[in-house]
């Protein structure tokens, strides 16, 4: 075919969308049908979809072999650091493996294990999909999209297909979506970090840290422990490559009696000093069947205010969507909202205590 053939096809992929070929109309009849027969269009299936009291919906969505992932819609995120809100409408969670292999400990995900990379043409139908479900209209009026690779799996592993994925989302010939609208969230694979130091168009990067120590670090994230240690994941957010108004993120779970101790916020505070980065402190998004709970709000604060006192700019992400098992390290593709423990929890035994010698 002519190459301007191809650039129609392109435009009917990523620019209008479809679902099916048939859609293409101004294709002539005989390429249609070669195409239908040859390169399904690649729709997802909806198996199911949950609305949260808050507006989040949570999709748990099939792919063409059967396998399930999930992706996630967030109306509106907010953040708070010393009475004040940052608000983020429109976000995209999406999926990059179906399952993880990361197995973090306290991540309902992890606790699936992994069965599979997603292709690039996978993770972007997450965001088409969306895109169709909630009539998000990126760079017009108020839509300004914001896509996140929080969902299902650890994207650097997946390396290849997510950096494609991040090419087509961000062509001008298709969605065209601002490189600094999208999040690439990470475990911290520190060669895979240094390497996407180097792409573009790149994405910005967030680093899940949740410790301050070696130690608890690779108690809590089995994966660490083949990295080289807390001081190469340093070395290597301190050498990624940051715009003029660009920093790094990372995010710290907050696990009653593990990791949220003053003692903690002070390491972190030392460990993270010199970097042009801000911290999103994210108490625990529960659900029966792991053994950990959410520090009191008045230690979340605490903490927080630790790390601000020592010049870190540090965020509390309100939780989203968690009456539907759709915050945070809670997507495990379930088929029902799981029932979940209260929040903020009330002072007691903490139950991060026990697990402590457990881990």
């Amino acid at each position: 075919m002519p190459a301007w053939r191809g650039k129609q096809i392109y435009s009917a992929l990523h620019q209008q969308r479809i679902q099916a070929w048939s859609e293409a109309a101004y294709l002539p009849a005989g390429l249609l049908r070669s195409l239908e027969e040859e390169w399904p269009a690649p729709a997802l299936g909806l198996s199911r979809s949950f609305t949260s009291a808050d507006g989040t919906v949570r999709y748990l969505l099939r792919l063409a072999d059967g396998a399930e992932i999930e992706a996630v819609y967030l109306p509106i995120e907010e953040f708070e650091a010393g009475g004040q809100k940052s608000v983020s409408r429109h976000t995209f969670c999406i999926s990059s493996q179906v399952g993880c292999a990361a197995g973090c400990r306290f991540c309902f995900t992890a606790q699936l294990g992994l069965e599979r990379n997603l292709s690039a043409g996978e993770i972007v139908a997450q965001v088409y999909e969306l895109l169709r479900r909630h009539g998000v209209c990126p760079g017009t009026g108020g839509d300004r999209l914001n896509l996140v690779y929080m969902g299902m799996g650890e994207p650097l592993l997946n390396y290849t297909a997510v950096m494609e994925s991040v090419r087509r989302l961000t062509d001008a010939g298709g969605l065209a979506l601002p490189p600094r609208r999208i999040t690439l969230s990470t475990a911290g694979i520190v060669e895979k970090i240094r390497r996407l130091g180097g792409e573009s168009p790149r994405p910005r990067l967030a680093i899940s840290l949740h410790a301050s120590t070696d130690e608890l670090r690779a108690r809590l994230m089995p994966l660490h422990r083949g990295q080289g240690g807390m001081r190469a994941l340093l070395d290597a957010a301190r050498e990624f490559p940051l715009a003029p108004r660009e920093s790094l993120t990372f995010e710290y779970v907050l696990l009653r009696g593990l990791n949220d101790d003053l003692g903690e916020a002070r390491r972190l505070a030392r460990l993270l000093s010199g970097l042009r980065a801000k911290i999103n402190l994210i108490p625990w998004n529960g659900g029966n069947g792991l053994p950990f709970a959410p520090p009191a709000m008045r230690r979340v604060q605490a903490f927080q205010a630790c790390l601000t006192a020592a010049g870190l700019p540090a965020w509390i992400r309100h939780p989203r969507g968690q009456d539907i098992f759709a915050a945070c390290g809670q997507l495990a593709r379930a088929g029902v909202a799981r029932q979940l423990p209260p929040f903020p929890h009330s002072a007691g035994t903490p139950a991060g205590l026990e697990m402590r010698d457990a881990l």
